[in-house]
């Protein structure tokens, strides 16, 4: 998790099969709060087994309806029996309007998908560019005061206390951050993914560690009259998940998570009043169309979003519900036993660690060369990053499943 910067983990059998997903607010709550010791702690402890999962063929609807119904962060999509990607909940509507923005700026896949509801409806559908701006003045132009309730209270520690004080304050509220004050100052905030990164994963030790030592100090405040857009935008381009919220007076109301302000900006969608078959017809079409619309469709091949379309699809910026940055492998053991799993596409050494647990040769991990016959019937080494991507991609392009 913190090799990826990743706040939750998937968890599967020997053969790929899907068993648990582990949060860094799991954690949090159920390792550190508990004074469990996390090197001596096994995944099978504390992670939530069975997780609600959807198909790799599922609509996008279907997995957004799931995610705020269940009020899930992450859904895994399953092919096969297999893990093929994990959704996130905030990067899937903010891809959702990214691409609604640049297809409704070039009059492209989405409003021809709009086109034929207005087609089946006729004059009581205004059009998708009308109904696009509609959707979202509903979505986001409300304040941060329409979704912070009046007797929200706000998890306090001090630069002093213990991490473990953090953690169980984090449980005690169940929230997945603490606001770090001194008297009435704001000195910082603490979430559970600090926890994951910089205590956990650094080894260090929970009942002695300062709170100080790894809180994120002096963060962006909003106030209650900031839209739920604006704290999006802040959110995405400080790369943060949390924010704290400032009343007039300046005192910290309430600290609000990315997963918050999603789950707000689609329940206003999902339950405007005046709602018609029209509009919730289109409000589907748009989920679908939104996310099923490919990185780079819309542009000429040559463009630059074409060419950055596969790094961004690695790194997780631009994934539509039936995409991932995992591909399917198939290795042979010594007795003959075929081995079908996925791994992230982009990283050899996660690739070679995958094989070698499944050949039981962890030890040997060093001396494990990977090599794959390619369409020509060549036996092909793979000795970088680079190599194991163009073999992928090359396999993608002549639509090799594994």
């Amino acid at each position: 998790m913190a090799a990826r910067r990743a706040d939750a983990a998937l968890l599967t059998d020997a053969q790929g099969v899907l068993s648990g997903i582990v949060t860094a607010e799991d954690i949090s709550g159920r390792v550190i709060a508990e004074g469990l010791r996390p090197e001596e702690t096994s995944m099978a402890k504390v992670m939530t087994r069975t997780p609600v999962f959807v198909m790799s063929n599922s609509s996008a609807t279907e997995a957004l309806h799931k995610m705020v119904q269940g009020k899930f962060r992450h859904l895994p999509v399953v092919e096969h029996g297999e893990v093929t990607a994990m959704l996130d909940i905030t990067k899937f509507l903010w891809d959702a309007i990214s691409r609604m923005e640049q297809a409704a700026e070039q009059g492209s896949a989405i409003a021809a998908a709009m086109a034929g509801v207005e087609r089946q409806w006729g004059n009581e559908f205004a059009g998708p560019h009308a109904f696009i701006e509609n959707l979202r003045d509903q979505m986001f132009k409300p304040s941060l005061s329409t979704i912070i309730t009046e007797n929200s209270s706000v998890p306090v520690v001090t630069p002093l206390d213990l991490v473990t004080v953090a953690a169980k304050k984090m449980r005690e509220y169940r929230v997945n951050s603490v606001v770090v004050m001194t008297g009435n100052m704001l000195q910082g905030i603490l979430t559970s993914m600090d926890l994951v990164l910089r205590v956990v994963a650094q080894s260090l030790s929970p009942e002695v560690t300062l709170v100080e030592k790894v809180m994120t100090a002096s963060p962006g405040c909003a106030t209650l009259d900031t839209s739920i857009l604006e704290a999006l935008q802040s959110m995405q381009d400080g790369k943060f998940r949390h924010i704290p919220v400032a009343n007039k007076r300046g005192q910290i109301v309430a600290c609000l998570d990315a997963l918050q302000l999603t789950q707000a900006s689609i329940s206003m969608v999902e339950g405007a009043s005046g709602r018609n078959d029209v509009a919730n017809a289109m409000v589907q079409k748009f989920w679908d169309s939104a996310l099923a619309l490919h990185p780079g469709e819309e542009y000429d091949e040559h463009s630059e979003e074409s060419r950055t379309a596969a790094s961004d699809s690695a790194e997780g910026k631009h994934t539509p519900p039936h995409v991932g940055n995992a591909f399917s492998f198939k290795i042979e053991d010594r007795k003959g036993r075929m081995h079908r799993f996925s791994c992230v596409s982009e990283s050899l050494d996660e690739l070679v660690s995958a094989v070698a647990y499944r050949l039981g040769m962890e030890d040997e991990k060093a001396n494990v060369n990977l090599l794959y016959d390619d369409d020509e019937g060549d036996r092909v080494l793979l000795a970088t990053d680079g190599d194991l991507v163009a073999a992928i991609e090359h396999a993608r392009s002549v639509r090799w499943k594994v």
